[in-house]
């Protein structure tokens, strides 16, 4: 999902350099509502990548590949970006008539995915992920990109009113929005935490939201929910769409949140949100953007999927406590 929202600001930048751009986007199928949230694009070709490697030499699947450029190729395109440089995307795009620019040997993620390309253009893999498909995109498409420039999504998201079910349980008051699912153990920030957090919210009059993405997830919040004595806490009764919760995210207070996809969501929609990073790095991939403040332990840098002492677990959590995680939320927004 970050690749995705990491793209963004470099359609924004293009479209403002070319107001008659036009996008159509090949992503993973479970993707497909996302790029369709940006002016730029066109058509969304959902894609079943993960699905196809499981079984491909099926009729089916052959099937549904052959059908799947066929459409595509309906269309004569100007140019195919790779904006992964990555084994799997050159596949794709070397399916589609046009000529296909990427990165070049020494800037793409898998180097050899850079052969293919009829322009390569060289962009410094110490960046963060959005600075590097600006390069890329500025340097593909030819125009000048301001240096230092703001991280602007210019996603249309102007009208998006509060869905129903959100009204239905918060009503129009103000919320916050606690993400607290992701994927390593290890960058879970402790249940007591977020009971602290919620509790110090609530006493404030604040009313938070605990979504969640699979069932483990949903134990947790409702556990985390539980430890209030009121009702100023709802935790859904079933998973929200990912338009839904965009829509819950875009008109929240606040987010708080761990390194998960859907902190990256929060960042394009330019809510106020704080990050923490516990054992991973933000330089190069972590949510960014002009509402992002992000928060990070001495251990960040070591991409832990495991501790090896008590002490460093300790360790992960230094300059991650509730009142930290609260004086950046009130401060500076």
């Amino acid at each position: 999902m970050g690749d995705v929202f990491h793209t963004f600001p470099a359609l924004s930048d293009a479209l403002k350099a070319m107001p008659d751009l036009q996008v159509d986007w090949v992503v993973e199928k479970s993707f497909a509502e996302i790029p369709q949230w940006h002016p730029a694009v066109d058509k969304v070709y959902p894609i079943e990548l993960r699905k196809w490697r499981k079984s491909l030499f099926a009729k089916q699947t052959r099937q549904d590949i052959k059908v799947f450029f066929e459409t595509i190729n309906q269309t004569n395109y100007d140019l195919i970006l790779d904006a992964q440089g990555l084994y799997k995307s050159l596949w794709v795009g070397r399916r589609v008539r046009a000529p296909m620019s990427g990165f070049d040997f020494g800037s793409a993620r898998e180097p050899l995915s850079s052969l293919f390309y009829k322009n390569k253009y060289r962009v410094a893999k110490d960046q963060h992920a959005i600075l590097r498909l600006r390069q890329l995109f500025a340097q593909a498409l030819d125009y000048p990109l301001t240096e230092n420039a703001l991280i602007i999504y210019g996603l249309n998201t102007q009208a998006w009113s509060k869905p129903e079910i959100l009204l239905e349980n918060i009503g129009h008051d103000d919320y916050w929005v606690f993400l607290h699912g992701t994927t390593w153990e290890t960058k879970y920030w402790p249940e007591a935490n977020w009971i602290e957090l919620l509790q110090k919210a609530n006493a404030s009059g604040v009313k938070v939201i605990l979504p969640w993405g699979n069932q483990e997830e949903h134990e947790r919040a409702l556990r985390i929910a539980s430890a209030t004595e009121n009702s100023q806490t709802w935790v859904p009764d079933e998973m929200l769409s990912l338009n839904t919760v965009a829509k819950v995210l875009k008109n929240a207070k606040a987010v708080v949140s761990v390194d998960t996809g859907l902190s990256h969501v929060a960042a394009a929609l330019e809510v106020p949100m704080v990050v923490l990073y516990r054992v991973t790095d933000p330089k190069l991939v972590g949510a960014d953007g002009l509402m992002v403040k992000r928060l990070q332990s001495p251990c960040a840098p070591l991409y832990l999927k495991k501790f090896k002492s008590v002490q460093q677990q300790n360790m992960s959590l230094e300059g991650l406590d509730v009142d930290t995680v609260l004086n950046a939320m009130t401060i500076g927004f």
